[in-house]
């Protein structure tokens, strides 16, 4: 069969399948160009999930009729001259156009600042039409119909137009993340209409209108640097997870990608403070020399591979862990919410919310029989300033802190509500010294339900689980001896040989020091298998085959070695919830205070082994609110 060369449309199509794999992917590559273009104000309006219609417009510099022409032309661009060692925009293959013109209907209308008029050119299935003269404003307007209409088999592997349009949504809230200075207006027939405004300076706020408010009240700021690689970003508190990683946010030098070493990386920093099934919420954007790091991997750049990927993914963890370490042991806000919309009348069974409306939504219209007038926003709320506590107010002043004491001769609170005697355990001295509440988790009040302690704070109170509190902190110390040295192993009278490929034996070869450390003592045996002499004591009998090929598979696929980590953590973790305080068990007042000291000193105390949150606080603002007082 003789060798011939395709014609240039069949080129530019089979390019398109490498760029172009669904409409989504055509509304990226038009959001970078008009990114790159200087645009402030981006618009993009589809219709059909992007099937119909896609069209982009910009207010960036605009082109010329020479510009325009060279722009639908396979690898014409204006972003880089000779090398790929210097990438600074998002774009810079010169395919994306032409690509996009070959398989759907493409229209560009363009005009540059000192221009009177501007400038239209089209693509259809591959074929140019010449520039003319158009109406227009400075920018540029994409406009691409009919996508895949000239490769109808590409045309059947899409999705639902929901689906699709979902798709386009998720593009554009990533550009919005990685260019809060820039304008984003997300509509068409097929959607609600979804705006970002502009947020320059204030990358945090933008992270909130994508990401929702709630992130904003449980981010913690994350900022390091090593060997000229800079990280910065924000990430959630551990309790703050989601159902599946969707929101996990990660840009290099300014483009969104979707990198596996990245991701790998935050997995392991909230390894062992999310439950299995859980993800954390993060939005970490790193910058380095762009000759460190290659984002022509791959045509759709959503991979990039750096020099020295040890060194960022060692900085993700320890910026992560630090960062967790410093403010992560602190509860989700979505705690106090849950137990507000819990208490609030007129919600839940029984409280007369007609079927089928919104139970988060709405002011509250009645409190019983009575009514109260619209509550004034709460802006600028402080406990000594709001007029509806009496402890604030000269006519209370008997209900004052230092006045309370002065009644504990007659009765003592308890955690009993009935009739019966209070055992000595159940009860809790009110008379706090002023200092033991200024702590973060507050003085003891109460215990609930033999499991649950009240302790009351400056400006609130918090609720804590002494079951979940306790087996975290014992799950800790338990952790710190693990780490400390090197932990006891079982001597196996017959080592056990294991054939595995080579490169396979290669890798664990590699990490068999970190391995003996734990336990697990290895040594190669040949090129295709590897001895086990020695297993960790911690796990008693264990099947070494399987050990051994789990942690030789995930080696090779994360490039490290954390499963049997895992696993003696497991077992550390169920000797932790045997050993801890039952659930059930009445605490003497000063076992309560030692526990909340206890939890206050120890990082990730936020949340116990299982990552379920081990206390919920209430700020007095949203008691009032409770109460209809703000």
């Amino acid at each position: 069969m003789p060798v011939k060369q395709l014609p240039e449309t069949l080129i530019n199509q089979i390019a398109a399948g490498e760029v172009i794999e669904r409409p989504a992917s055509a509304a990226k590559e038009l959001i970078e160009n008009a990114i790159d273009a200087g645009a402030t104000r981006i618009e993009i309006a589809t219709a059909g999930g992007g099937k119909s219609l896609i069209r982009i417009t910009d207010n960036g510099c605009g082109m010329d009729a020479v510009d325009l022409d060279l722009a639908v032309r396979r690898h014409c661009t204006s972003k880089i001259s000779e090398t790929l060692d210097d990438i600074r925009t998002l774009g810079f293959r010169g395919e994306a156009l032409p690509s996009i013109g070959s398989v759907a209907k493409l229209s560009i209308t363009s005009r540059t600042a000192g221009s009177e008029t501007g400038v239209e050119i089209s693509l259809t299935g591959g074929r140019l039409t010449p520039a003319r003269p158009a109406a227009a404003n400075q920018g540029t307007v994409v406009e691409v119909r009919d996508i895949f209409f000239a490769t109808p088999a590409r045309l059947k592997f899409l999705k639902s137009e929901r689906a699709e349009a979902g798709a386009i949504t998720e593009v554009v809230k990533r550009m919005a993340i990685a260019f809060p200075q820039v304008r984003f207006v997300l509509s068409g027939s097929d959607r609600s209409t979804l705006e970002f405004p502009a947020a320059p300076g204030d990358p945090l706020a933008r992270m909130a209108q994508v990401l929702g408010a709630e992130f904003r009240d449980n981010a913690i700021e994350i900022r390091a640097e090593r060997e000229d690689v800079t990280l910065s970003g924000f990430a959630g508190v551990p309790t703050f997870n989601r159902g599946n990683s969707t929101h996990q946010y990660a840009f290099v030098n300014g483009r969104p990608v979707q990198d596996k070493l990245i991701l790998s990386a935050i997995r392991g920093a909230y390894a062992e403070t999310i439950p299995a099934g859980r993800y954390p919420v993060a939005v970490l954007s790193i910058t380095l020399d762009p000759a460190l790091v290659d984002v022509n991997v791959h045509p759709a750049k959503a991979d990039v591979r750096f020099r020295d990927p040890g060194l960022v993914r060692g900085l993700i963890v320890g910026a992560l862990r630090e960062a967790l370490a410093r403010e992560g042991d602190r509860a989700a806000t979505t705690g106090a919410s849950g137990l507000m919309r819990a208490f609030r009348p007129g919600f839940g069974p029984g409280g007369g919310v007609p079927s089928g409306s919104d139970a988060g939504s709405g002011p509250i219209r009645s409190f019983g029989s009575g009514s109260m007038p619209p509550r004034p926003a709460n802006v600028g709320w402080t406990a000594e300033t709001s007029p509806y506590r009496p402890m604030a107010m000269p006519q209370a002043n008997g209900f004052a802190e230092q006045r309370q004491s002065a009644f504990d001769a007659l009765m003592t609170p308890s955690a009993r509500a009935d009739a019966m005697p209070v055992p000595a355990q159940a009860t809790v001295d009110t008379a706090i010294p002023e200092p033991a509440l200024r702590h973060r988790l507050g003085a003891a009040r109460a215990q609930l339900h033999a499991n649950y302690i009240v302790a009351q704070t400056e400006d609130g109170l918090v609720i804590v689980d002494q079951h979940a509190a306790h087996e975290r902190l014992v799950f800790e110390a338990m952790r710190k001896a693990l780490e400390a040295e090197r932990l006891p192993s079982q001597v196996l009278l017959i080592p056990e040989i294991i054939d595995l490929p080579e490169e396979d034996c290669d890798r664990l070869t590699m990490h068999a020091a970190d391995l003996e450390r734990l336990g697990l003592v290895i040594e190669r045996f040949g090129p295709g298998a590897v001895a086990v002499r020695e297993t960790p004591a911690l796990l008693g009998e264990v099947d070494a085959t399987a050990m051994i090929r789990d942690l030789a598979d995930e080696i090779g696929e994360w490039n490290t070695a954390s499963g049997l980590k895992s696993r003696l953590e497991h077992v550390a973790a169920t000797m932790a919830c045997h050993g801890s305080v039952r659930s059930g068990r009445r605490l003497r007042p000063e076992e309560m205070n030692a526990l909340l000291r206890e939890m206050e000193a120890t990082p990730g105390s936020g949340q116990c082994n299982h990552g379920r949150p081990t206390y919920i606080e209430l700020k007095l603002s949203d008691i009032e609110r409770l109460f209809g007082r703000s």
